[in-house]
Formats: structure tokens, C-alpha cells, sequence
């Protein structure tokens, strides 16, 4: 099932260059040639859906500065742990659209700390809306000149503790199909892709859609509900045939940890690709590991610039090994080296075919 042109997915938009989840985020990403763009989707307390990396927004807005809401900060347990801070679903929409975005991690991303304050928290709704008229845009302008246009900009959205929410009156499923299908994303074949660590949340996903699906893996186990796809010993079981078949009983891909498909050496060098895409696609799965990032931080040793944590390092070699093990996506918070990255992969192994 190897893809033959793996997709490029935008993840959090193109939060490499500006704060997660904006508008400026996600439209850069499209401009990169992202094939798709990722929001993580949290609830209001009016069961609007909004794109947040948690429901927990202190480090990615500017709430704390809002006397207003001084009073709302508080400690929530959020599967299984305690978190601080000020909550999506204690807040409207409208109370939510005063507060400004700020960079999750501004001393690894220093240059996108100078967004702080200008971008408002996107609705998925608004999300959909930007994807739909840049797609316009990029049609009308290859019309102009004559040649194809390119292909629609597809939405990969991941649903945000679930059963958290869904245990607040919060349910997200139902919404979040309800919205997509009204802008026209019905069917296997609409540029889409649903995913969720939740076992249970993409199951209840199931029987509402024919939209793909993605199970998605963390390197030390599930969260909480991994037993719902029918496995008996948990984590352990979950990478093995028989998991990833079980998998395949409701989804159409994994996304899984990157070190699931190449793990660190002990020195933090890249090593050896494992087993996991070959047995995934021989359960009929895609597989499309997460997350690629450029700054020294989060690259392995020996593709790192220098000691400076934010500096930028060599993306497009990482992604090198991940390619030749026929991953079919990935996630990427700079989606021009991902891109870039795939191209001259792609022309490589052209070349080797003459």
C-alpha cells in the first residue's frame, strides 16, 4: 500500500512560522503546498467547535491577561491527570473571540512570538471556510493562466479528549460530522481524514460516517480506552498483526509516534526502520507517523545544526529514511521542507528507475 506520492499534512497549519491553530497558520500551510491542514478540535460552552491543541488555553492565549476571566482559572482532572489553567468549555464562543493567540512554545520558536496577540481561535467552521475560498483563489488564478488547477486542499481534524468532553453534555462527534457534511466533505472519497487516540470516539465515528479514519499511537501507550478496539493485553498489543487488525476493523490508517517507525539509537542518532508499515499495510492500513519538526530540538543528533535548541537543522534528511520505509503521509509543522523533502525523494527514485 506504499503511496506513491505521500501527502504532506500541515500539522497545526504551518506553526513552524506562526502561532498553532490560526488562520495565518493553516492559509501559510496551504500556500506551502500542504495537502492537508490539521486543526485539533476542542468545545466551547456552547458546543461550538474550535481549534485549540487542548481544551486548557493559558499557554496559547492571552486569557491571563483578561481580568475578566481571572475567576475561571482552575484545576480540572483531564484524563486521568490535573491541569491548571482556564478551560474552552467554560467559555462562549463570543467570550472566546476576545482573547488573542500566543506561541505554545516561544522560547524553542522565538521569531513566532512576534504574532503574540494578533490572531483570533478559529472556529473549524471559519477553518473550512478559509480552505474552501483559497482552493477558489488557486482555481481562478490556474484558469487565468491556462494551466490545471491543483488539487483541493484537504482538512485532517483530531478530536480532543472526547470522552472528557462527551462527559460534559460536550459530545463532539455528531457536531463535527454534521459540520463537515454541510461544506460538502461527505463520502471516502472527500478530502478528509478523521483522527483520534480514542478507540471508542473513532468507533462512534464509524457508524455515523464513510469518512476515513486514522487510529492514532502514542510511543508509550493509549491514553485509556485502547481495550475497545477488542485487544486483551492493552499497548503491548496494539503494534502486533493482530492488533493492527483489529484496527483495520474500523479504521483506514495509523498515525503513529515517528520513533514507532524509526527509533532513536542510544546516542539520539536515527536508526533502523521497524516492521510496523509493512505489517500495517499488509492489514490494509495507511500509515502516517508524526510529528516533523526543523528545530535542533526535535531532530536526532546527527542532524542537528548546532547546541541552540531553536536553531533550524536538517528536516529534509530525517524525513529521507521515513520516505524509503513507504509511510503514505506526515505530519509536519513546516510543510515547504515537507514538501521539498518529498520532491526530491520522489526525483531520487526516478532517476534510479532510468
Amino acid at each position: 500500500m506504499s503511496a506513491i506520492r505521500p501527502i504532506v499534512i500541515g500539522h497545526r497549519g504551518a506553526c513552524g512560522y506562526v502561532p498553532e491553530h490560526t488562520l495565518a497558520s493553516y492559509f501559510l500551510a496551504i500556500q506551502y503546498g500542504a495537502d492537508y491542514v490539521e486543526p485539533d478540535l476542542v468545545m466551547t460552552r456552547d458546543a461550538v467547535l474550535v481549534a485549540r491543541h487542548e481544551n486548557e488555553i493559558g499557554g496559547t492565549t492571552d486569557v491571563a491577561a483578561h481580568p475578566e476571566f481571572a475567576a475561571r482559572r482552575t484545576t480540572k482532572l483531564i484524563d486521568g491527570s490535573e491541569v491548571t489553567g482556564w478551560f474552552t468549555e467554560d467559555f462562549t464562543l463570543a467570550e472566546l473571540k476576545t482573547l488573542r493567540a500566543r506561541e505554545r512554545i516561544g522560547a524553542i520558536r522565538p521569531a513566532n512570538t512576534r504574532f503574540d496577540g494578533q490572531f483570533e481561535i478559529p472556529t473549524l467552521e471559519e477553518i473550512l471556510a478559509l480552505v474552501h475560498g483559497t482552493g477558489l483563489q488557486r482555481a481562478a488564478r490556474a484558469a487565468q493562466l491556462g494551466v490545471a488547477p491543483p488539487a483541493p486542499t484537504g482538512v485532517y481534524p483530531e478530536t480532543k479528549h472526547p470522552s472528557y468532553f462527551a462527559a460534559r453534555g460536550l459530545a463532539m462527534e455528531a457536531r463535527l460530522i454534521e459540520v463537515l457534511e454541510r461544506h460538502g466533505y461527505c463520502g471516502r472519497r472527500a478530502p478528509v481524514w478523521l483522527q483520534s487516540f480514542e478507540v471508542g470516539n473513532l468507533k462512534a465515528l464509524r457508524g455515523m460516517t464513510e469518512l476515513p479514519l486514522v487510529q492514532l499511537i502514542e510511543e508509550r501507550g493509549q491514553p485509556f480506552d485502547w481495550a475497545a478496539a477488542g485487544a486483551t493485553d492493552g499497548y503491548a498489543e496494539m503494534l502486533t498483526p493482530a492488533g493492527l487488525a483489529a484496527i483495520a476493523t474500523y479504521a483506514q490508517a495509523i498515525g503513529p509516534n515517528k520513533s514507532l517507525v524509526i527509533p532513536r539509537r542510544a546516542d539520539e542518532t536515527i536508526g533502523e526502520p521497524t516492521a510496523l508499515v509493512a505489517q500495517a499495510h499488509a492489514a490494509g492500513l495507511e500509515v502516517h507517523p508524526w510529528t516533523f519538526r526543523a528545530e535542533n530540538a526535535f531532530l536526532p543528533a546527527d542532524l542537528r545544526s548546532g547546541p541552540a535548541p531553536s536553531a533550524a537543522g536538517d528536516l529534509e534528511r530525517e524525513l529521507e529514511p521515513y520516505l524509503a520505509a513507504g509511510i503514505d503521509g506526515f505530519f509536519t509543522d513546516q510543510a515547504d521542507l515537507g514538501v521539498r523533502a518529498r520532491a526530491a525523494f520522489a526525483a531520487r527514485r526516478a532517476g534510479e528507475r532510468r
